[in-house]
């Protein structure tokens, strides 16, 4: 709410004065002023002056994106960089790993899509003062490539000092999917990725999931939720991403530095399918879409999402994991 303060000097030497509360938590964006007088004209040397709320200036240094929504400060990595604060600070840290990537199809299947990168929210960290703290930010995993490499690659672990997320494990199209933060999807007779690789409690992710059939991709994990089995004509959507961890609710911190995709983290990458039938949705929060033998190749995951890849189907190439994100807040 804002306070309005008002005075004014009249012609024959009074002045008037009074006090208003400007009862909304918008912004005033415009005030006019007019003349009380039935002329309409000031005096000369009138003078007009509107004062705003200075938010302040960060009590730290480091991160790409550095702003504040006039309670709290947020520094974004999308990059590995340094984070030293210039006073000593109580921080909520948010930290995601890399996903991994999603495997490539082969002439008569489909593969897995790839694992979330972990998520985790740290509360009311204590940092002091000028001291530089490394935040190192996970790579997504790479794709499986139908002519070349067709198993794909975990994502890497991201840390900020002595916190951290475990990479998102691997889609597969044969055997044993990667366990990771989240775990990579498979086929129907493999293995998927198991998740929480860090034995966090509360978990950083969730497991992928294999397929019924062996023409499709089960999807990978996602932070809130394990991926979807895959079927004979469908395969497996993955993991849903998430907007809170812990009781924090982060979607604010997304808003505030126009990160994340539609207010969520790392989602799973969908599964891949043989045939021109169903391929698998990327989880929310920027999971990759599952690729099939009429379509284009699989998307990957977002970067700066900690998503997973899509799975390939039939002739086509896996998608990247998406490389992992650190937002750090505190208060104004």
């Amino acid at each position: 709410y804002k306070t309005i303060l008002q005075r004014g000097n009249e012609p024959a030497g009074e002045v008037t004065a009074g006090v208003s509360l400007y009862r909304s938590t918008s912004p005033i964006t415009r005030i006019d002023i007019y003349a009380s007088t039935g002329s309409g004209n000031w005096n000369s040397g009138s003078t007009f002056s509107l004062y705003g709320i200075q938010a302040g200036t960060p009590k730290a240094q480091g991160g790409q994106i550095v702003t504040t929504d006039g309670t709290y400060w947020y520094h974004a990595f999308r990059a590995s960089g340094t984070f030293t604060p210039t006073s000593a600070i109580t921080a909520d840290v948010l930290v995601v790993a890399g996903g991994g990537g999603g495997s490539a199809g082969n002439a008569t299947q489909g593969a897995g899509g790839g694992g979330a990168g972990g998520l985790r929210v740290l509360a009311s960290q204590s940092l002091s003062a000028n001291t530089t703290y490394s935040c190192l930010l996970g790579a997504g995993g790479s794709s499986g490539v139908y002519t070349g490499t067709t198993t794909a690659t975990s994502g890497s672990n991201t840390t900020f000092a002595s916190l951290s997320a475990s990479g998102g494990g691997f889609g597969a199209r044969t055997g044993a999917a990667g366990n990771g933060g989240s775990g990579g999807g498979t086929v129907y007779n493999g293995s998927a990725g198991s998740g929480n690789s860090g034995s966090y409690s509360p978990v950083e992710g969730y497991a992928g999931s294999t397929a019924t059939a062996g023409d499709c991709g089960g999807g990978g994990g996602g932070a809130s939720s394990a991926g979807a089995s895959g079927n004979n004509f469908n395969a497996g959507n993955g993991g849903s991403g998430a907007n809170s961890y812990n009781s924090i609710t982060f979607t604010s911190w997304l808003t505030a530095t126009n990160t994340g995709v539609s207010g969520y983290l790392a989602g799973g990458g969908g599964g891949g399918e043989y045939g021109g039938r169903g391929t698998g949705a990327g989880g929310s929060g920027g999971g990759g879409t599952g690729g099939n033998q009429s379509t284009n190749n699989s998307t990957s995951g977002t970067v700066n999402s900690g998503s997973g890849g899509g799975g390939g189907g039939g002739a086509a190439n896996g998608g990247n994991g998406g490389s992992g994100i650190v937002i750090i807040r505190y208060s104004v």
